[in-house]
């Protein structure tokens, strides 16, 4: 026995059945049915009640930004009184980057707070990333599904049309014609009227098929209309190719059109996908210049990195009350989705509520609604096939003229019964279920999976842009004032070799007092610690007013006492008890 095709199913997922667990209430706090029914004020009330929760989010989130900010101008208000000792005490047991004091230990815990909140904000970022890739593939597998679908209903109109045109054709040309010949011959007349008569019968069972055509408008009774038409067997085209009329108004139309929902879903889609690129974006940009405006310490590049990061707050929270009421809504129907269709008055006008059923679950138990139609139009063509055959082998002997309208009709009638064939198999449950089961797919897992992401992306970006606008005001705080960026920049130019504690160092001491020179220290004439050393010469004054020192180099540079070994000790110790100041000068101006 040949293995039987298994039927595709649908199941929904955990995270379906998850989201559609959650509890419904209104905008009066009552409990309400999570039933999918869009189209009913209670149920959008659920909806703008579960959306609501990220502005309670967000408002709670401006409270601790606002909380954190009279924290730094209101309580570090005083710190600048106390700044010169705080800095004194950091200078003295600072290291070489000063960071041990208590402002370099608050520059520290600012430092890591921005650098964790980027982190997290790059994280979500790429959380972001891939849920817009996810729901992008769900939207492009349900709209593929779609056209799929749209062209399989297309190519049964196009069916039926050519077939009720080419019957059409035989009873107006051939076997008008045939009558014609045949009125003197009454066995011959009757089989050409039961052959006109089988066609009009077969014409009005295809006409009523319907799969909710929307633009098929047969005139029966119009031959003007198909004189021209020439029945030629249809050749499967592509999707893509296949022509998609779209509506000019906005509106649903009625019947529903896959074409239609097709075109609208990827209109939407190439939107929504453009503006969470264009909002990961910006998150990005945010962050790295954050870092960068705190690495330079620029003061214009924070505050534009602030206005920017509040924008990316309110549009985080924003979009997660978006991505929270989409979440729900879909769960609902994707937990109980041909419950949906069936009751839903846009898919079932123009169609009976059997045929839907049918092709929306394709059961092995269930027989095509189609399936009488069917058998009598197959039993009609039989019948007029039958009837030719006579003809055939009867009134052609007879009448010799009668042979090419004979051929005529009977050229038509095996086009018809290929068409026949084909629009018995295009009518067969498995093509269009298997599209509406990936469509499914696609909406409900791919489009479900993405959505989610997308959701914890806006919540950890929130918490992220929250953390780095509570730890913004630290960081402006630990930059440098201008006043010391000028005291830098003078030490630097200067002595472009002189470290940075030097420098620092330098300013404080400038800030104390003006450093007395070597020279004008009371024990000028300072003697080492050793009793044999001689002491230390006393400036003399020369003509101009200033001190001789221009022999000296040692002391122009205002270089430290000169040092001693002990052999120059014991030379020296016995001058020691009579100082010569005449000789110190004589030896020092060699």
């Amino acid at each position: 026995m040949a293995a039987m095709t298994t039927v595709p199913s649908y199941t929904p997922s955990l995270w379906v059945r998850m989201c559609h667990a959650l509890p419904r209430l209104d905008l009066t706090m009552q409990m309400k049915d999570n039933i999918f029914v869009p189209d009913s004020w209670e149920y959008q009330q659920t909806l703008l009640v579960l959306s609501s929760l990220s502005a309670i989010a967000l408002v709670i989130s401006l409270l601790v930004v606002l909380s954190f900010l009279i924290h730094y101008c209101c309580c570090h208000r005083g710190d600048r009184s106390e700044g010169s000792e705080e800095e004194e005490e950091d200078e003295d047991g600072s290291t070489g980057h000063g960071y041990s004091g208590k402002k370099g230990r608050g520059i520290c815990c600012v430092t890591w707070v921005a650098v964790a909140a980027v982190t997290l904000c790059c994280v979500a970022i790429g959380v972001g990333f891939y849920g817009n890739s996810e729901a992008n593939d769900g939207m492009y597998q349900l709209t593929s599904s779609l056209l799929t679908a749209n062209y399989t209903l297309a190519s049964i109109d196009l069916l039926i049309s050519d077939t009720i045109a080419g019957l059409q054709l035989s009873v107006s040309g051939p076997l008008t014609s045939m009558e014609e010949l045949f009125t003197g011959s009454k066995p011959f007349l009757v089989s050409t009227r039961n052959c006109r008569r089988l066609s009009d019968n077969v014409v009005n069972l295809l006409s009523s098929i319907s799969l909710a055509r929307s633009s098929a408008d047969f005139s029966l009774g119009n031959d003007s209309s198909i004189s021209g038409a020439s029945i030629i067997p249809l050749t499967p085209v592509p999707p893509s190719v296949a022509p998609t009329v779209v509506p000019t108004s906005g509106l649903m139309p009625n019947p529903f059109s896959p074409g239609w929902a097709a075109n609208t879903l990827m209109v939407n889609e190439d939107y929504r996908w453009l503006s969470y690129v264009l909002l990961l974006l910006l998150d990005l940009i945010v962050c790295l210049f954050i870092l960068l405006g705190l690495a330079k310490q620029a003061r214009w590049l924070l505050i534009l990195m602030t206005v920017l990061a509040w924008l990316a707050l309110f549009l985080s929270w924003g979009s997660l009350g978006l991505e929270t009421a989409t979440v729900v809504a879909l769960s609902d129907f994707c937990s109980d989705p041909n419950t949906f269709v069936l009751n839903s008055t846009h898919f079932n006008t123009g169609t009976s509520s059997d045929v839907l059923d049918y092709y929306l679950t394709c059961s092995r138990r269930m027989n095509s609604p189609f399936q009488q139609l069917l058998t009598q139009s197959q039993r009609a063509l039989s019948n007029i096939h039958t009837h030719l055959s006579s003809l055939e082998r009867n009134a052609l002997t007879q009448f010799p003229k009668a042979e090419k309208s004979l051929r005529e009709v009977q050229q038509i009638l095996n086009s018809t019964e290929g068409n026949f064939h084909q629009l018995v198999a295009l009518l067969n449950c498995r093509g269009l279920n298997k599209d509406y089961i990936d469509s499914l797919k696609g909406l409900c897992y791919d489009g479900m999976e993405g959505l989610l992401y997308l959701s914890l992306y806006s919540f950890l970006s929130a918490l992220a842009f929250t953390a780095i606008l509570c730890s913004l005001p630290g960081a402006w705080r630990s930059f440098p004032s201008e006043s010391e960026e000028y005291e830098d920049s003078d030490s630097e130019s200067e002595d472009p070799f002189t470290s940075h504690q030097a420098r620092r160092q330098t300013a404080s001491g400038s800030q104390r007092g003006a450093m007395a020179p070597f020279y004008n220290y009371p024990g000028a004439g300072w003697t080492p610690p050793f009793s044999s050393a001689p002491p230390l010469p006393t400036p003399n004054v020369s003509s101009n007013g200033n001190p001789g020192y221009e022999s000296l180099p040692l002391t122009d540079r205002q270089s430290p006492p000169p040092s001693y070994s002990p052999s120059m000790l014991t030379g020296y110790g016995g001058s020691q008890s009579h100082p010569n100041p005449a000789h110190s000068r004589n030896l020092y101006s060699r």
